[in-house]
């Protein structure tokens, strides 16, 4: 299975009063949305799933995509490791999952999928982190197939 962990690009602080799940993109935060989903969708399938958080700059970032995009609660700024392990299907799924979301879940899933222990890793503002699982004999391994970031494309 291959999952695919994109953090939402840059995005205005919260103003006064303002929910964070409200908060949208700045212009940058647009660019670099449009820069990584123009290389995510030259490697991914037509079938890979596409789940995003329901926070604004979450569904902004997934929006570049331009691909059907599932909102799930679950994925939320507040989400956990677990939760985003369970409705990603991992390492179950048969066909790739991308996930749009925030750090520092994205972050304490890919160090728990690579190391074995939930560290404090950082996902940078529309950075993406592309897991692989695969079977050689009797254990399963996680393969690291690419960091990217909007800087770097």
């Amino acid at each position: 299975m291959d999952l695919i962990l994109w953090r939402h690009a840059e995005a205005f602080d919260a103003r006064e009063g303002q929910d964070d799940l409200d908060r949208e993109l700045t212009p940058k935060g647009e660019r670099q949305a449009r820069r990584v989903a123009e290389w995510l969708n030259r490697q991914l399938p037509a079938g890979a799933r596409v789940l995003a958080s329901p926070a604004r700059r979450a569904q902004q970032t997934a929006a570049a995509l331009e691909r059907r995009v599932k909102t799930v609660p679950a994925l939320a700024p507040d989400a956990s490791v677990e939760a985003l392990l369970h409705v990603t299907r991992w390492p179950e799924a048969r066909e790739p999952v991308l996930v749009v979301g925030h750090q520092p879940i994205l972050g304490l899933t890919a160090a728990l999928l690579l190391s074995g222990e939930i560290q404090p890793w950082a996902v940078r503002k529309a950075g993406v982190w592309w897991l692989r699982s695969r079977e050689r004999g009797d254990t399963m391994q996680v393969v690291l197939h690419a960091v990217v970031g909007p800087e770097a494309l």
